[in-house]
């Protein structure tokens, strides 16, 4: 029996060896070339200085340098598209990138100015906090006496009239944070409320926002829709039993997240984030990797120059005080930029053109979701490039609608490369995680079905779900079931599997 059983193993083997496995996705093709060229003088000479000093893929470094400069002018103006609509200019980006492609060198460099700029702001509030605490202390003091007090305050009236005399509380200073790297939409919320009007949400570990606390099943849906809300310029409203109703208006979220292809796939191929039009609203970039080409060598000193002016340019725009409404203390009020007429008459080619190509088979029909608001990131994306050359940009230059429609057909030929990602069934990306397990430890053996799912990844802890995924595996060739099962260790298994040997 045991003889028979090992003959038909070998027989299974040999077949193994003669087909050999198939991929369980389709490999997506190299993606074209990071438009740096098209990012304007300032922020192509800082991508360019960050990959000179980190030798990452191009496409993280303009990610980086792209996602700190929305952060800084976002909360000075806005653009008025063709339709009338006056939209912000907040961009969300996402970069795919693994393990080892210097994803935080990139941010540390690129985040200088704003990491500068909030030590400074926290340094200003801790004096500031000290002097509130005595004004509230004076002004809860004279308050307590104008109410006890019946003889100098002995009716209504005159009470009423000493406390409007003495104005409202004093309110403390604004919060000094700038970004965090996974913030929920409450915990946003509230920081609006009482911190800064413009932040990001950048994180070099982007799992951390991907997977936290608000990505959760049952808090995704409300998160999402928060963080579309703020994409589209339109006010955070809040009905809490505890705190009441408010509404927040004025404030501008960026948001950069990098992170890991296992990780981001989760993201990018939910059909709730999809169908919330959430996922519309990111430019996302998955560069090849650069490992393996990196050799050593002296970065050229001219980065640091050219990183020493570009930190120099963002800290001097984030230095200048955000135009607000009258009478608040961070309620945004940016002026409006209009598109020249060149510039006009270049974004309603590029907004026919795309519209052109999301008919039912057309060109952008795959990522029709996308497709239909590039129009607005390519305005979106040239009013950035245009207020880092001048923060009083009023008017839309043809050379900055244009860049950024280059900037915005580029993110969408990474949509379409990427868009397999989102076609891939769970099953499938459960498949690839026990593949991957697999021939790291088992390739060429022969592993038993308890091995599995008691040891395997996370996403398969019952025999059902393991066999499911080892029946795609065999139909792939990536393994060979053992029919009369396998002695393993002097161990016999019903159910086993002889692994493909890389």
């Amino acid at each position: 029996m045991k003889t028979n059983v090992i003959e038909r193993l070998s027989d299974a083997a040999e077949n193994f060896k003669i087909e050999g496995p198939r991929p369980l996705m389709r490999e997506l093709p190299d993606p074209e070339s990071y438009p740096v060229q098209h990012l304007g003088p300032t922020l192509e000479k800082a991508a360019l200085a960050i990959h000179e000093k980190t030798q990452a893929p191009i496409a993280i470094c303009a990610q980086s340098v792209l996602g700190a400069a929305t952060l800084a002018v976002q909360g000075h103006a806005d653009i008025e598209l063709p339709t009338g609509q006056i939209k912000p200019l907040s961009n969300f980006l996402v970069t795919v990138a693994g393990s080892g492609e210097r994803k935080s060198a990139c941010d540390s460099e690129a985040l200088r100015a704003i990491i500068q700029h909030e030590a400074d702001l926290r340094e200003e509030y801790w004096v500031e906090i000290l002097d509130h605490k005595n004004r509230f202390d004076a002004w809860d003091k004279q308050r307590q006496q104008i109410l006890s007090d019946k003889q100098k305050y002995p009716g209504t009236d005159e009470k009423n009239i000493a406390l409007a005399a003495l104005g409202p509380k004093p309110e403390p200073p604004l919060g000094p944070m700038l970004f965090a790297p996974e913030p929920t939409i409450e915990g946003l919320a509230k920081h609006f409320l009482h911190g800064q009007p413009s932040v990001g949400v950048f994180s070099a570990e982007g799992g951390q926002f991907i997977g936290g606390h608000g990505m959760r099943e049952e808090k995704k849906l409300l998160s999402v829709a928060g963080y579309s809300s703020l994409w589209d310029g339109e006010p955070i409203r809040r009905i809490r039993a505890g705190d009441g109703s408010v509404i927040i208006s004025g404030r501008r979220l960026a948001i950069h997240l990098m992170a890991q292809p296992d990780v981001a796939a989760i993201m990018l191929s939910d059909r709730v984030l999809a169908d919330q039009g959430f996922l519309s609203r990111l430019l996302v970039v998955a560069p090849k990797s650069a490992a393996g080409t990196r050799l050593w060598k002296e970065a050229d000193a001219r980065a640091d120059i050219a990183l020493t002016q570009y930190s120099a340019r963002l800290l001097s725009i984030l230095k200048t005080p955000f135009p607000l409404v009258e009478n608040t203390r961070n309620e945004l009020s940016p002026h409006v930029i209009k598109l020249s007429a060149e510039a006009r008459s270049k974004w309603v080619q590029f907004a026919d053109h795309i519209e052109g190509g999301l008919g039912s088979g057309g060109a952008f029909d795959p990522i029709r979701g996308l497709a239909g608001k590039l129009p607005e990131h390519a305005a979106r994306l040239g009013a950035v490039i245009a207020l880092v050359d001048n923060l009083n940009t009023r008017l839309l230059s043809p050379d900055h609608m244009g860049a950024g429609i280059v900037l915005a057909q580029f993110y969408a030929e990474e949509a379409m490369r990427l868009f397999s990602i989102g076609m891939v069934s769970e099953n499938l990306r459960t498949a690839q995680f026990v593949l991957d397990w697999l021939l790291s430890r088992y390739s060429g053996s022969t592993v038993p079905l308890s091995y599995i799912y008691q040891f395997g990844p996370s996403q398969i802890r019952t025999a059902s779900a393991a066999r499911k995924v080892m029946k795609i595996l065999e139909e792939h060739n990536w393994v060979a079931s053992a029919d009369g099962g396998a002695v393993i260790d002097g161990h016999k298994y019903r159910d086993a599997w002889k692994v493909w040997e890389e």
